[in-house]
């Protein structure tokens, strides 16, 4: 076995990896960026060696300084993770020569796979199912097309290299296909170096099932079962579960050993895991293998009880598989929700930021069940960001990965609800609130599943923003007056907060905003400080406040007792009534206005990002709606389109141009 290895990544994988590392014994020395010089990983690993910039390219995509600081510590192999080297066929082969283990499939295997269309083709040779389209290598856009048009629409245009949802469009109609296929190739090229892409028949109504195999230089490989990976958004998972609900045993089996298969064809060594598209009805098709450990392992683990991490070391070490196929087990149910810092309601716009606060449901951390239990903990979080660390225009905008298990898929969702539920993020848009109410809708609930999901049920899943309710006005107007409370100067006469008169009671207007608009509360003081009269919409409440600690709040509204967590962060009040999350700003009389915010539609960049494309010309009239240009940021393309009809006065940047957040894009003059 090894005695040190490096890990070539970041973030929760690198954790996780340090972790079971060092229950083998193992040390560990992390890479990290200028970005990453204070990060999690970095102080998980027993050593650490600076790489470069922060920008990936700089860093973590450089193979020749992630070797030479394995050679420099004296690691024995190197662990890629998954993302940036994970699949990198020259990297794996540069380790070999380096007289590296690489902790991964051989160089030939990721070669093999890397490239969809040649796996498409090994997998036919596999008697691998296979989904109709075109695999070859033939790129003209009118080739390309006319086999699109021959394949039917709709059709799915996938980057060849890619992986992650990162350069894949669905086109419906030909007169389509031009444009998307330009920004497919584009993504591409930036995310992996390669603009090929392959033609695919879209399926209607598919699920996305992933069998997860591991196979040894011993000549043995296995199936771990099956995780369900349905529910996407832009291609990329957000729910993740394993068994897939509904599944039969003898398609299970179907499904292990067409993905074993899969990996015997190309020499496969270690963890990887055959994507498969699946019909309604049954029948399943190879999408494409990835070459590494999956983001969403962690599910698999705690339906197995095995660590995946583990194997993966013991393989690479030449060890032989722990098990065999017919000792591997199921038990229960998991579930996994990628929690990132993005905002749903603006199209998972990535959201960059401080984590001023980050709380969670009580859990184990990269832990398969506590020292003699015989069943998962029903909470697991694997993070790779602490609460004060920064979400960077950089990397990947995850906060962590919440794992739950149960003994079936209904108490797995109980777990999920509650530990959601639980979790506290300050500081930057999450998709928290939009994962509650994605597992509460009855599609997920009742595993109605299919990758169109969330398109499907957009009308529930982004709702209208509802009114604050009578108990989070009055929960935001006690959090206002706890603090005033505590901040009050106890020999200033005037600055005390009782709200005693000499001929009347103080009677007081406070005024909060959200995305639903404007909220207005009355109060109507006792005089003696604990106890107040509110006035919402009309209605009278009675408001008493009981004596809690900073953080916490605990009030009496109408003879019910109400508890919240509250987080300020200047004018927004952050409230959690463990249920869900509240954030109102108070629109404090006396604080000072500020600047006057922009008129509506201004065209600034909605972060840090590079120009790509300018799909207008300087002078054009445009219609309401009309695509201006497009720029790319953490590795996304999103399309800047005019607010107004109206006249482009000026284009302020060039294609490759780097833009700062809020930096006005171009000058545009309303009809």
């Amino acid at each position: 076995m090894f005695t040190k290895i490096l890990i070539a990544n970041r973030g929760e994988i690198a954790c996780r990896v340090a972790a079971t590392a060092r229950r083998m014994g193992i040390a560990t020395v992390a890479v990290y960026s200028d970005a990453d010089a204070h990060a999690k990983h970095v102080v998980a690993c027993d050593e650490s060696v600076h790489i470069g910039p922060a920008p990936a390219k700089e860093s973590y995509l450089c193979a020749d300084k992630i070797i030479a600081a394995a050679l420099a510590t004296g690691a024995q192999a190197i662990h890629p993770g998954y993302g940036f080297l994970s699949e990198n066929a020259g990297f794996a082969q540069a380790c070999a020569d380096a007289g590296l283990v690489f902790i991964g499939p051989p160089a030939s295997a990721i070669d093999a796979m890397g490239s969809k269309s040649a796996a498409k083709a090994l997998m036919e040779k596999a008697a691998v199912p296979l989904v109709p389209g075109y695999h070859g290598e033939r790129q003209e856009s009118d080739f390309l097309r006319a086999e699109a048009d021959r394949i039917g629409y709709p059709v799915l245009l996938k980057a060849s290299a890619g992986g992650g949802g990162k350069g894949m469009r669905v086109v419906e109609r030909s007169e389509d296909f031009e444009a998307a296929l330009a920004s497919c190739k584009r993504e591409a090229i930036s995310s992996f170096g390669d603009d090929r892409v392959l033609v695919e028949k879209y399926l209607t109504r598919p699920r996305h099932i992933e069998i997860q195999v591991f196979a040894d230089g011993h000549g043995h490989c296995v199936y771990l079962f099956e995780r369900d990976c349905s529910v996407q958004r832009r291609h990329q998972k957000v729910l993740e579960e394993a068994p897939a609900p509904g599944m039969h045993p003898d398609r299970r089996a179907a499904m292990g050993e067409a993905a074993v298969a899969a990996a015997r064809a190309v020499g496969y060594v270690g963890a990887g895991t055959v994507e498969f598209i699946a019909n309604q009805d049954g029948s399943f098709y190879f999408m494409e293998m990835n070459t590494r450990l999956q983001v969403e392992h962690p599910v698999t683990e705690m339906i197995t009880g095995l660590d995946l991490v583990e194997w993966q070391l013991r393989v690479a070490a030449g060890e032989a598989l722990p098990l065999k196929q017919e000792q591997l087990r199921l038990h229960g149910h998991a579930i996994e929700a990628r929690i990132y810092a993005e905002n749903p309601e603006k199209g998972f716009l990535p959201s960059i930021g401080t984590l001023t606060r980050m709380r969670s449901a009580p859990a184990v951390e990269f832990t398969l069940a506590a020292p003699g239990a015989t069943q998962p903990a029903a909470v697991r979080i694997d993070a790779g960001v602490r609460e004060g660390d920064a979400i960077s225009p950089f990397y990947d905008p995850m906060i962590a990965k919440l794992i739950v298990w149960g003994e079936d898929r209904d108490a797995a969702l109980r777990n999920m609800a509650r530990a959601l539920a639980q979790y506290q993020v300050v500081g930057l848009a999450t998709n928290i609130g939009f994962l509650q109410r994605l597992i509460a809708g009855q599609a997920f609930a009742t595993a109605d599943l299919d990758t169109g999901l969330i398109e499907r049920h957009r009308e529930t899943l982004f709702p209208t923003p509802a009114r604050p309710t009578t108990e989070t006005l009055a929960l935001a107007t006690a959090a206002l007056l706890q603090q005033e409370k505590r901040g009050q100067a106890n020999n200033d006469p005037w600055a005390q907060t009782s709200g005693w008169r000499l001929n009347m009671p103080l009677r007081r207007m406070l005024s909060f905003e959200d995305e639903s608009g404007h909220s207005s509360v009355k109060i109507d003081y006792a005089g003696d400080g604990q106890h107040w009269q509110l006035q919402v919409d009309g209605s009278t409440h009675t408001l008493a406040l009981h004596e809690s600690d900073t953080e916490s709040l605990l009030i009496n509204l109408d003879g019910r007792t109400l508890r919240a967590h509250v987080a300020r962060e200047g004018q927004w009040l952050h409230l959690f009534d463990g249920r869900s999350q509240h954030s109102l700003r108070y629109l404090d009389p006396m604080a000072h206005a500020g600047h006057a915010e922009a008129e509506g539609g201004r065209l600034t960049a909605p972060m840090p990002g590079k120009i790509v494309a300018l799909l207008v010309e300087q002078g054009a009239s445009v219609a309401q709606g009309t695509p201006l240009l497009i720029m790319e940021a953490m590795k996304m393309e999103h399309t800047i389109a005019a607010p107004s009809a109206g006249t482009v006065e000026a284009l302020r940047y060039a294609v490759g141009d780097q833009v700062a957040e809020g930096a006005q894009l171009l000058d545009f003059k309303a009809a």
